[in-house]
């Protein structure tokens, strides 16, 4: 056995995974925020996407990896990234561009757990136990407190709410289908072809609806840019996935219970949105929820 792997037989990054997942998706809120103050939604999104596809296509090229052989590998691949790239950042986008606040958009998103809790027995015909739907509520309940105390819920439009459930329903709908219809390739390969998919369905709407304006010379604009090409693009989405084939669907989703309370703390330093006392209650509640969850059944 390497020396990298501990002794349960498990690779160390894959140990390492979740936190560090957690730590890059969790920034991707403030830092998207801060993105769209110098770039409209769509035309952002869009250009991220091309960034990622212009980082991939050299490491394609020198390290020439096997490709789907079959249509429907590229069909599944190509959807999962529609779902993921295409409607769930896209809607996420579009809510913080009417209004929504950060926190508002990551709480209803974490519902994403109690979707997937309820559909994946009969997609991904897995079984999820009664103590695993006592940790995705407890979840659920510690970071509506996060979000609550923050008081980011009340003051929402009614457009961005809609938004965000619709990226509620896109990441659901992605993650479940990467299981049950996933295959595993190169990450070059797959990422390519879901950013792929992710740029041709918002570039289109960013040229129809948007003007394309971009502040290029704002630093906090390539921060942005290269936070969420490396962070979130890159870096989070390969670690989602292999997360989600390694593993059982609702384990993985029971990550995103955290997401809200580590979203909350990190807005603190770069948005300066400071959290209330009553809120730290509410994130020892979600990692409780996630531990809870997040347990094997014998």
């Amino acid at each position: 056995m390497s020396g990298a792997a501990p002794a349960s037989g498990r690779p160390l990054w894959l140990l390492l995974a979740p936190a560090i997942f957690l730590v890059l998706w969790s920034g991707g809120f403030s830092i998207a925020k801060l993105g769209i103050r110098h770039a409209e939604p769509l035309t952002f999104l869009a250009l991220r996407y091309a960034v990622v596809l212009v980082v991939l296509a050299p490491l394609a090229l020198i390290l020439k990896p096997d490709w789907p052989r079959r249509l429907s590998q590229w069909f599944h691949i190509a959807f999962v990234g529609f779902l993921i790239q295409g409607v769930y950042f896209g809607m996420c986008y579009l809510a913080f561009n009417l209004g929504a606040a950060s926190g508002t958009v990551a709480i209803i998103v974490c519902l994403q757990p109690i979707l997937v809790g309820l559909i994946a027995p009969y997609f991904a015909r897995e079984r999820v136990s009664a103590l695993r739907w006592l940790g995705l509520v407890l979840g659920l309940a510690g970071a509506a407190t996060v979000i609550l105390a923050r008081s980011a819920i009340a003051t929402e439009s009614i457009l961005g709410v809609l938004c965000s459930i619709g990226g509620l329903l896109g990441i659901t709908a992605g993650t479940l289908w990467e299981k049950r219809f996933g295959s595993h390739h190169h990450p070059v390969v797959s990422n390519m072809i879901q950013y792929a998919a992710g740029l041709a369905s918002t570039l289109p709407l960013a040229l129809l609806l948007e003007t394309l304006t971009v502040d290029w010379t704002s630093p906090e604009f390539q921060v942005a840019l290269a936070y969420l090409v490396i962070g979130n693009s890159l870096i989070s989405m390969t670690l989602l996935l292999a997360m989600i084939r390694l593993g059982e669907v609702s384990r993985v989703s029971s990550l995103f219970y955290l997401v809200p309370p580590v979203s909350a703390l990190m807005a603190w330093p770069i948005l300066g949105e400071a959290m209330p006392p009553l809120a730290w209650l509410g994130m020892a509640i979600a990692a409780t929820g996630v531990a809870i969850a997040s347990r094997r059944t014998a």
